[in-house]
């Protein structure tokens, strides 16, 4: 067989982490950038026929009111946004047991579907718009979950690697803007989706050619391959990768994770998970009762001045652009410490957990902030809450993957990521009655319940303190512990050979560490 030289390696390495920036960049989450395409589709005439003729109180005017059209616009959003948490724990078993191509084919026929269902609609068939962006933003996250483990090829920046990935998934939001000024100057709108379409060859090229049947595992072992071989012998290459994978799950991982299969239920059920569900679950239900409402919300501080709704619009989808940008900040933040020694028995994984406070307490401050501001009914306001917006957004989505990756064991990684995301779907069954209330009892008008959200996100600041002071609890575990087995050693020297009680005391209290991040 052909040997893949190191140098090569790490080019098929860089290969594949530009394309999957790429690939993340402009396809995978276009469907955040709904609110410019809401824009596009009002002048199209979508959910035209929920307009009504109403008549004001004060002055008996009569005007237009699309207040029903923009309800529908909100719940085709909530529907995608909740379809697409539900789906996320059955998407991250697929890619723990049946790998990524498996996952990534199920992806591309997704996103095939819905770029198709909305070049084939028209303003008679506006409901096509519900299964179509479900099908977008489902495909464009399985996408991202394939593309997370990248990162593994990275080890010394592997949360950076997570984070950038993430930045690019928000910022593809601004896809929808291109489509938005393709359109006011004359290209389609089905146009453009039909373009989109066709891009899915990118994504089958990169399956075959860049990326593992199976997973890329961490630590990544030296005689790794991955990819379609061009040779004659690429079943060997093939049945290569698989031994290699299968020889570092029941190698190395079983140091570190033994008896991984029954720790699942362990986790699960541990106060850390918990934590980072409540953090999950508040962070992304402002996020989404923000996205699902800012074109109202927007049009009503405007005065339904659409010269002036479609500048912020544009202002936001700019500003969404950058969230590659402010993404990686959160990595660095995680990856502070790859380049410092351990201490005396302490676990890169409980090294890993010690650095993750800071950046969680962060993205606290940052969805506080978001929410802070877009309570505030001041319209030129809404710059700095687009700005938060990104920002919190973009430290969330990739914390949030980051975080499982190091907390948890690595087969885990796509159940545990996905039930956390699951689990918030019952909570944003709340965007139904909070967006009738909103446009019914509220006449349009969100203060108060933006006000709730806004108190809620305090919730957030429970996640990094109880890492920060569970990680104090590991150290103080491994000093007892080193304390412990070296009075031992002093008392047994003669007994029992040093360097075999200093051997046992290493993977006593790595084992110890390790398998506490699922048990405390």
């Amino acid at each position: 067989m052909l040997r893949i030289q190191p140098g090569e390696v790490k080019l098929q390495h860089w290969l594949t982490l530009l394309s999957g920036l790429v690939e993340s960049l402009f396809f995978t989450g276009i469907a955040y950038g709904w609110a410019s395409l809401v824009f596009v589709l009002k002048v199209d005439g979508y959910f035209a026929a929920y307009c009504t003729n109403a008549t004001r109180d004060e002055d008996y005017a009569v005007y237009k009111d699309c207040s029903g059209q923009d309800e529908h616009f909100s719940q085709v959003m909530s529907v995608a946004s909740i379809a697409t948490t539900i789906l996320r724990f059955p998407i991250g078993y697929v890619f723990d047991r049946c790998g990524t191509a498996v996952t990534r084919i199920v992806a591309i026929s997704l996103y095939t579907a819905g770029t198709l269902l909305i070049t084939l609609s028209n303003a008679e068939t506006s409901v096509l718009l519900y299964p179509a962006l479900s099908s977008l933003i489902i495909a464009g996250t399985m996408l991202y979950i394939t593309n997370a483990q990248v990162g593994n090829l990275f080890p010394s920046y592997r949360s950076t690697t997570i984070t950038i990935y993430n930045g690019a998934f928000e910022s593809s939001a601004a896809v929808c803007l291109i489509i938005k000024l393709l359109y006011e100057r004359g290209v389609s709108l089905h146009t453009s989706f039909l373009f989109l379409t066709l891009c899915n060859i990118i994504h089958c090229v990169r399956t075959i050619f860049l990326m593992p049947r199976r997973h890329i595992p961490y630590t990544l072992p030296e005689t790794y391959n991955y990819g379609v071989s061009c040779t004659v012998q690429k079943r060997k290459r093939r049945q290569e990768e698989n031994d290699t994978v299968q020889k570092f799950q029941e190698g190395d991982l079983e140091k570190t994770e033994k008896d991984e299969k029954a720790t699942f239920r362990s986790c699960v059920f541990s106060w850390l998970f918990f934590c980072h569900l409540v953090w999950v679950v508040t962070i992304i239900l402002s996020q989404f009762i923000f996205l699902a409402n800012v074109n109202p919300m927007l049009t009503r501080l405007a005065d339904d001045d659409q010269t002036v709704v479609s500048h912020y619009t544009n202002a936001f989808a700019i500003t969404q652009l950058c969230g590659v940008l402010f993404s990686p900040i959160s990595g660095l933040l995680m990856d502070r410490h790859k380049h410092r020694p351990l201490a005396p028995g302490e676990s890169s994984r409980e090294a890993d957990l010690r650095s993750a406070p800071l950046a969680l307490f962060l993205c606290f401050l940052l969805c506080f902030f978001f929410c802070v501001c877009f309570t505030c009914p001041v319209l030129p306001l809404q710059y700095v809450t687009f700005i938060l917006q990104v920002t919190s957004s973009s430290f969330f989505y990739g914390l949030h993957q980051a975080f499982i990756s190091i907390a948890f064991p690595a087969s885990h990684f796509g159940k545990m990521s996905g039930m956390a995301m699951s689990l918030s779907a019952l909570v944003l069954l709340l965007q139904f009655p909070l967006l009738h209330l909103i446009q019914n009892q509220l006449h349009g008008d969100p203060l108060y319940v933006n006000i709730g959200i806004t108190v809620v996100s305090l919730l957030t600041f429970i996640h990094p303190v109880h890492v920060s002071l569970y990680c104090r609890e590991l150290a103080k575990q491994r000093k007892n512990s080193q304390l412990t087995r070296q009075s031992l050693r002093s008392s047994d020297q003669e007994a029992v050979p040093s360097s075999s009680l200093r051997g046992n005391d290493e993977a006593g209290t790595s084992n110890h560490l390790q398998s506490g991040v699922c048990l405390t």
